[in-house]
């Protein structure tokens, strides 16, 4: 049953009586407000989009997916469109239609497609993202580059940046915008945000941004995740969210909420207006099963709630 529910006809009166008292409080303020407060205010409190990860529950059909995922409130899906992943990119033409009809079928859409695109050198980097433009899906998340670390570091990215503004040019003629997540790790190009900076610097944030990763930024940088947040805010395009601990030297996934990431990210990203989706990825449970997963993507989408 859902929390709303199980909720008495008392509590739904003081629910409903808090939200007229809201609008009505909204209301009054706009009136009096100058017109750019009055239009931050109002970007500030616009609902988000929050989209679920769907990696570990991609064994289901397009439609039981999307049914699914619609009935414990999300918005939309971050999909899979990569080797192994729910949508076969060698069969992107015939699939990926499929799963944005069931999507569509169930109230919901693909936010975010999840690809190995690294740039228009990959044999199918071009067919996948003109599939998915053609669909109407407007952001992606790239792969991930990773460092030879007997190789000059800076010279690695320089050559990355030219591989991005190829596909940076190619994702303003498709109307799409690619984000690259910032991902923990000795060798993960993006573990140190500078990197992500450094290689989107010059380029509208609009064709390629940043899938900011709170969690692993909390885990390379610790306390200074603020610093490395205010450092990406101008070019983020997406929200990552998940939680983790520290076990011994190894970091371990947890349930939102019951790690080290700091709830104060959340009430500093909605106080900066920036509009982006947050994508909720569920990756404690691993192979536990799909009815599992499901149950944490619920909880997971709760907690989130709560603290938006």
């Amino acid at each position: 049953m859902s929390p709303a529910a199980r909720d008495t006809p008392n509590t739904l009166q003081q629910i409903n009586r808090r939200h007229w008292l809201g609008g009505a409080a909204a209301l009054s303020a706009a009136a009096v407000l100058p017109r750019s407060i009055a239009g931050a205010a109002e970007a500030e409190s616009r609902t988000p989009i929050i989209c679920a990860f769907i990696k570990f529950v991609q064994s289901l059909s397009y439609d039981a997916l999307a049914e699914q995922i619609a009935a414990i409130g999300y918005d939309g899906i971050e999909s899979t469109v990569r080797k192994g992943g729910h949508v076969d990119p060698q069969r992107v033409e015939e699939h990926l239609p499929q799963l944005v009809e069931a999507a569509q079928k169930a109230g919901i859409q693909v936010t975010i497609m999840t690809t190995d695109v690294l740039g228009l050198d990959q044999p199918l980097s071009e067919r996948v993202l003109r599939t998915g433009a053609g669909l109407g899906i407007k952001k992606y998340r790239m792969g991930f580059y990773r460092y030879d670390l007997k190789q000059d570091i800076i010279q690695q990215l320089d050559e990355i940046r030219t591989r991005l503004r190829e596909l940076a040019a190619l994702n303003r003629e498709l109307g799409m915008t690619a984000v690259y997540q910032n991902h923990s790790g000795a060798n993960f190009v993006g573990a140190p945000v500078w990197d992500v900076h450094y290689l989107l610097d010059g380029i509208d944030p609009t064709e390629i941004g940043s899938a900011f990763d709170i969690r692993h930024a909390t885990v390379e940088g610790g306390l200074s995740w603020p610093v490395q947040y205010n450092l990406m805010k101008p070019h983020i395009g997406a929200v990552f969210v998940k939680d983790f601990v520290w076990k011994g030297k190894k970091v371990q996934n947890v349930p939102l909420g019951d790690g080290r990431i700091d709830p104060k990210f959340f009430a500093m990203h909605k106080a900066s207006g920036i509009q982006c989706p947050y994508s909720i990825h569920v990756e404690y449970l691993e192979q536990a099963g799909t009815k599992q997963n499901m149950q944490a993507l619920a909880n997971d989408l709760q907690q989130l709630k709560q603290w938006l």
